[in-house]
C-alpha cells in the first residue's frame, strides 16, 4: 500500500507540473521566491514630473511647495490607492531599491507618499516616484538610463519617519473663528494619523476634528473658537499599537491663516 500511495502521488505531481491550471501556478512560486526577501516586498514603479523635479508641488496630500524643501528635498512620492489610502497614507515613509535593472545601485533610498495616483495599476502595490526620487535608485551616473526604463519593479518595505522633534500645523487659508482646519506634517514613527482632537483655551472637552482630504483636518464649530488650541494626535502604529501626543497651546491666540505654527513634542 506504501508503495501504491508513493506511485499515486509521483504521478498527481507530475500531472499539476504539465498542467498548471490544475492548481499549480508555476508564476505564483517564481513570484513568491522574489517576494521572501526579508522584510522586502515587491512593487512597481514609475514616476512624473521634471525629471529632476519633485513630482508636482504638494499633490493631493496638500504639502505644498515643502516637497522640494528640506527634510523631503523632492524625495517623495505619489501613491496609488493601497498606498494613498484615502489620505491616510499621507505622510507615511517607505525604503525602496531596486536591482533587476543594469542601471540599478541596489541600495535603498528613502520616500514619503504626499500625493495620489489614481491611475497607478501595475501592481498592487505602486510607486510614481518624483524624478529625483527614481534616479536616486540608480548607479552614479546612470539615473537618467533608469529612467528611460518606464516601468520598473522594485522591492520596498515601510519604515519610521523621522523628521525631528517637531510637527508642522499649516493652517488653511479658509480657516476662521467658525472653521479651523490645518494641514499636518512631518510626524515621526511607522504608523497612519488616525485622529486628531482639539482643545479650546479653559476647556477640558477634546473636540474631534475629521479629514477632510489628504493631510488636511477640519472642524466646523457652532460658535467661536477660543485660542489658544491644543491639538492631540493619535498614531496607529504597524509594530507598536496607538500611540497619542499632545501638542499643547502650538495654535496662539492670535493665529491667522496660511501661517505654520509647529509643535516641541513628535511621535
Amino acid at each position: 500500500m506504501q508503495v501504491l500511495s508513493y506511485i499515486c502521488f509521483v504521478v498527481t505531481f507530475c500531472f499539476l507540473l504539465l498542467n498548471p491550471s490544475h492548481g499549480l501556478n508555476l508564476k505564483s512560486l517564481n513570484y513568491s521566491k522574489v517576494k521572501n526577501d526579508g522584510e522586502w516586498n515587491v512593487g512597481a514603479a514609475t514616476w512624473y514630473g521634471e525629471a529632476e523635479g519633485a513630482g508636482s508641488d504638494g499633490g493631493a496630500c496638500g504639502y505644498g511647495e515643502s516637497v522640494e524643501k528640506p527634510p523631503l528635498s523632492k524625495m517623495i512620492s505619489a501613491g496609488g490607492s493601497s498606498l494613498f489610502s484615502g489620505g491616510r497614507g499621507c505622510g507615511a515613509c517607505y525604503q525602496v531599491k531596486c536591482t533587476k535593472y543594469p542601471a540599478c545601485s541596489g541600495n535603498p533610498v528613502s520616500v514619503m507618499i504626499s500625493d495620489e495616483c489614481p491611475d497607478c495599476h501595475l501592481a498592487s502595490v505602486h510607486f510614481d516616484l518624483s524624478g529625483t526620487a527614481l534616479g536616486s535608485m540608480a548607479s552614479p551616473g546612470k539615473a537618467n538610463n533608469l529612467r528611460n526604463v518606464g516601468q520598473l519593479q522594485i522591492l520596498y518595505k515601510r519604515v519610521a519617519c523621522s523628521f525631528g522633534n517637531s510637527i508642522a500645523f499649516t493652517i488653511d487659508e479658509g480657516a476662521n473663528p467658525y472653521y479651523f482646519a490645518a494641514e499636518i506634517e512631518y510626524e515621526n514613527g511607522d504608523g497612519d494619523l488616525v485622529e486628531v482632537q482639539v482643545k479650546q483655551a479653559n476647556s477640558d472637552t477634546w473636540l474631534p476634528m475629521r479629514r477632510s482630504w489628504g493631510s488636511r483636518w477640519a472642524l466646523n464649530f457652532g460658535s467661536g473658537l477660543k485660542p489658544p488650541f491644543s491639538i492631540k494626535l493619535t498614531e496607529d502604529g504597524n509594530n507598536n499599537g496607538r500611540n497619542t501626543i499632545v501638542a499643547r497651546n502650538v495654535i496662539p491666540s492670535h493665529w491667522k491663516p496660511g501661517q505654520v505654527y509647529r509643535s516641541v513634542v513628535n511621535f
